[in-house]
């Protein structure tokens, strides 16, 4: 199986909404080439699309410990957090979120899906404190960004009262 030609095939057959038929092609790919990174890669990713999140997590963990690029591991790691939330395994979903972070600190998606996850977790504190700071990082809307101050000290403490 020539791998280059056929990831390309996959690939169309993806931008044609083909993914059933793209899966076909990939997961013998996957298979032959398990120390791929982007062949397994795109297998996770085509499971995921499909709604297979228990299929996609192996090819995930293999694309994140093969060396993926930095542009596809970012999407892998949040890829393999989502689903491991999707399915429950919510400690799993933290864990994985929290080393994209490490390697991807600024990446703001992939600190919206920790905290979700965390929310799950019944970390609502953690959750809703993280979701403010995104919100001022990326708002464009002068009416919040009118009260940045005020939001952002409160979502270092929520729980502070005055009397």
């Amino acid at each position: 199986m020539d791998l280059m030609s056929t990831l390309k095939d996959a690939d169309k057959l993806r931008a044609k909404d083909m993914h059933e038929e793209a899966r076909e092609l990939l997961v013998p790919l996957a298979a032959e080439y398990p120390d791929n990174p982007i062949v397994q890669y795109k297998t996770a990713c085509v499971y995921d699309f499909l709604g297979l999140e228990r299929e996609a997590v192996p090819y995930y963990l293999a694309a994140i410990e093969n060396d993926l690029p930095d542009a596809e591991l970012r999407a892998a790691y949040l890829g393999l957090g989502s689903t491991y939330r999707i399915l429950g395994q919510y400690s799993e979903s933290k864990q994985i979120l929290l080393d994209g972070l490490k390697v991807f600190s600024e990446a703001g998606e992939l600190k919206t899906f920790l905290a979700m996850t965390l929310y799950n977790l019944g970390e609502h504190h953690e959750a809703v404190s993280s979701l403010l700071k995104i919100i001022m990082d990326t708002t464009k809307n002068a009416d919040i960004k009118n009260y940045e101050r005020a939001i952002r000290f409160y979502a270092n403490d929520l729980d502070k009262k005055w009397d």
